[in-house]
């Protein structure tokens, strides 16, 4: 699943060749009205307007684009935002696309996935080892597995973000707040920003009790959390990747975890004031940015809103609540 193969910037700059045309070169954007809740300058990278509605149309156009010809079809495993990348990616290049997904996942991402034309296939969150089902499906129907982060090539496809936000700013001295579950997104930035822009530090940003990498950061090692639903369901992953984890620790600076009050009110003051929809896992970096002021260091602070895929009733709770909370939030 992961290989030998190191990612490399060589690899990202291969993907980003392969994704042009095809990805969104998505916006950084600016409030003076979250400077003023952060007490900096706060710079958004809105990838909620990516294609799908989160970065993971990235790593799965690039991954899909790198197999080898005559490759019939894929699997894939999600909650949900992984799962809309493959199946559109797959829909682009003529590819069957099968998809292990929860059953308790947010039912736009059930029904997009599906809609975008893969095979939806759910299971038990709680009593099924998905990677095992996911091993054993694909073997038995001949697929390849295109795994969520453990993968090199999502890896690289997911580094593109980190090459253009290193191109849309001159800011070389800031924490850079990443939404993360299995660090495939975190680490591909992490090593984009190594190589084109080295003072931009990455920090990894998790739901409270979903704090598996910060915990394995402080740890030495991986320490999984138990599997189970969450409010930010995007980003719930049991562990770190063995292959996101040594880069994570490589480059990355301690993690930080949120409330999910927070991450509603990061979600309210989102579309307040940039007009962005962000789905809870997806504002989880906001809500550090905006309200762990002692934890971030710089006067300018660089975070990722990683998707927008919400279903109505937990944006509408976001929107009803989530701004009374985002002064005091916790």
């Amino acid at each position: 699943m992961a290989g030998d193969v190191p990612v490399t910037p060589d690899l990202i700059l291969a993907a980003e060749a392969r994704l042009a045309g095809h990805a969104r070169v998505t916006p950084l954007l600016s409030s003076p009205f979250l400077d003023a809740v952060a007490g900096r300058r706060v710079l958004v990278k809105a990838e909620c307007l990516q294609h799908t509605g989160s970065f993971k149309y990235r790593g799965a156009r690039a991954a899909l684009s790198a197999l080898p010809e005559g490759t019939e079809g894929v699997l894939a495993l999600s909650s949900g935002n992984h799962a809309q990348g493959v199946a559109l990616a797959a829909r682009e290049l003529g590819l069957k696309a099968v998809i292990l997904m929860p059953s308790d996942a947010p039912r736009i991402k059930l029904d997009n996935t599906a809609a975008l034309g893969a095979e939806v296939v759910t299971y038990d969150r709680a009593t099924t080892d998905r990677d095992a089902l996911a091993a054993e499906m694909a073997h038995a129907r001949g697929l390849e597995l295109i795994h969520p982060f453990d993968n090199r090539h999502v890896i690289a496809g997911q580094g593109t973000v980190g090459l253009e936000i290193a191109a849309q700013t001159d800011t070389r001295g800031a924490d850079v707040l990443v939404c993360c579950g299995g660090g495939g997104l975190t680490a591909g930035v992490a090593l984009a920003l190594e190589a084109r822009a080295p003072g931009l530090r990455v920090r990894p940003v998790e739901p409270e009790g979903f704090d598996d990498v910060a915990r394995s950061l402080r740890a030495g090692q991986i320490t999984p959390n138990a599997a189970r639903p969450g409010l930010c369901d995007a980003i719930l992953t049991q562990a770190p990747g063995q292959l996101t984890f040594p880069i994570l620790q490589r480059l990355c600076g301690p993690g930080l975890v949120v409330s999910d009050a927070q991450a509603l009110a990061a979600m309210a003051l989102a579309y307040e004031r940039l007009k962005l929809v962000l789905e809870p896992g997806g504002a989880v970096a906001l809500a550090a940015a905006l309200f762990l002021p002692d934890a971030v260091e710089g006067d300018t602070v660089i975070a990722v809103a990683t998707g927008g895929n919400v279903d109505r009733d937990i944006f509408l709770r976001a929107l009803n609540n989530g701004g009374a909370d985002a002064h005091s939030p916790a």
